[in-house]
């Protein structure tokens, strides 16, 4: 089943039209209040064997209000538990919530000077509305309590984080796990929201409605490949064929090319600068190869008839060789019928000369790239990388993946890939990914889908990175390629 994610208006509209139906906001408070306080009771008994102290951070919101109940909700099943708040706001059910706090008996303190070390903190500062840079005595709160070296929990979403685009507002609580309210929230999963909602778990509470509309989709970890046939050969499983390898830059293109190979391609062909070659063969005499400098465009028609799936772009440079190199082989590759990839500094010539994308065309930029290709500055894509993976594709067509913590991909529907590690922010990853998409794509064609192979990418990331994610190098990813795609369940 495709897990959705939604923008936080679609989330406070479902709520309302729940509302709208005679039933209870503060019952709702209190059911999500006792289902947090209830997983987390059981998180804390796994985490700690000795009493703790809890502090529950609460601000003037609604937030707030689940904060004050998740209190009484641990005050009464033994913990030792403090309040710090700010001012009360007007709503009803909050006055109540912290009414519930206060007779039970809990000392709720009027500012957020800790009294001593906490076990557990609490952030019900701030909920999915905030969509303001938080002033400085806000900035001040939420740094205090990123200081304390307790265990971090975040209702509904770290404080201080955008719930649509993953920014920080400019900073935001940095939690080790985060019990979102109702449905996932876009700006959890990608962007900086990774690096501060940690483990995200969902408390779900009232029924979808007809109304409710999905942002995107989590891209599932379970993937399944069609079974390779006992009669196949290596003309059955596709041939790939990498182009690209400036005079400069060799490596891209074999990282790619032993990743098609690695992800289960039957032939693979590197069309680089003749410099490159002996160290090709040293390391992979099976691949293919041929000099980019002795090809005409009547030989580059030829070669492109004769593959399934072309990478096209890495280590090609940015110079007036490369240039030229993009414009002679760019014409053909975008009006045939192959499955055709784009990255790294083909993307970068895109930007130059733009052009409507066929079918069958997979751009994959991080987000200088996208910056590029959308004549804006890095910042602006980071700031909402929703909207700039949107925007790629109305300029451009094609499919495209936003590289990056939680990269996304959009096909005819937006997705996000929860798999990966920081260990991954490494030159060639992305070489890498380049050569399992034309790979698996060659394969299989519209039997696995972009987002599938972004994640399997992703999953040999993690992988590789069992042992620590420090040191981690796209040239060791073959063996966990091979092991992700071998270890996908099969059709």
């Amino acid at each position: 089943m495709q897990q959705p994610v939604y923008h936080s208006r679609e989330v406070q509209a479902w709520e309302q039209r729940w509302f709208n139906q005679q039933n209870s906001d503060y019952g709702l408070m209190q059911q999500a209040a006792w289902a947090i306080s209830q997983r987390l009771m059981v998180l804390l008994q796994q985490q700690f064997k000795h009493s703790i102290c809890i502090a529950v951070c609460c601000g003037a919101g609604n937030n707030a209000g689940d904060g004050y109940l998740v209190a009484k909700y641990l005050h009464q099943a033994g913990y030792c538990v403090d309040v710090y708040s700010t001012e009360l706001g007007d709503s009803a059910s909050l006055v109540k919530a912290y009414r519930e706090a206060n007779t039970s008996g809990i000392d709720i303190f009027s500012a957020f000077e800790f009294h001593h070390a906490y076990d557990v903190y609490i952030d019900a500062l701030f909920g999915i509305g905030l969509n303001r840079t938080l002033d400085e005595d806000w900035q001040t709160i939420i740094h205090s309590i990123n200081r304390q070296s307790g265990f971090k929990v975040a209702i509904d979403i770290p404080s201080g984080l955008h719930a649509n685009t993953g920014q920080v507002l400019p900073c935001a609580v940095k939690a080790d796990i985060t019990y979102t309210v109702l449905g996932l929230k876009a700006g959890l999963l990608t962007g900086q929201g990774k690096e501060y909602a940690s483990q995200v778990e969902v408390i779900p509470l009232i029924p979808i409605d007809d109304e409710l509309k999905t942002l995107a989709y989590l891209s599932p970890k379970s993937i399944q490949l069609p079974k390779r046939e006992a009669f196949g050969h290596k003309g059955s499983y596709g041939h790939v064929l990498i182009v690209g390898g400036h005079a400069d830059m060799g490596g891209a293109v074999m990282m790619a090319a032993e990743a098609a190979f690695s992800a289960g391609a039957g032939k693979v062909s590197i069309v680089c600068d003749a410099k490159h070659h002996m160290a090709t063969l040293a390391r992979s005499p099976n691949i293919m190869l041929r000099d980019i400098n002795a090809l005409d465009h009547y030989m580059i028609q030829q070669l492109i008839n004769q593959v399934d799936a072309v990478s096209f772009g890495m280590g090609l440079g940015r110079d007036a060789w490369s240039e030229q190199q993009f414009l002679n082989w760019f014409p053909h590759l975008n009006q045939s019928k192959v499955e055709l990839v784009l990255d790294a500094d083909a993307l970068w010539f895109l930007a130059l000369h733009p052009v409507q994308l066929k079918t069958h065309t997979y751009a994959t930029p991080h987000p200088g790239e996208a910056a590029k290709l959308l004549d804006k500055q890095t910042s602006d894509v980071e700031s909402d990388r929703i909207q700039a993976i949107y925007d790629l594709q109305q300029r451009y067509a094609g499919e495209w993946v936003l590289k990056g913590a939680g990269s996304l991909i959009l096909q005819d529907k937006l997705w996000m890939c929860t798999a990966g590690n920081a260990g991954m922010a490494t030159g060639g990853m992305g070489d890498v990914l380049a050569g399992m998409i034309a790979s698996l794509k060659a394969q299989f064609h519209e039997q696995i889908e972009l987002h599938q192979i972004v994640t399997l990418h992703a999953l040999a990331g993690d992988h590789l990175a069992k042992s620590g994610m420090r040191g981690v190098q796209a040239h060791h990813m073959n063996e966990a390629v091979y092991h992700v795609v071998n270890h996908a369940l099969e059709i």
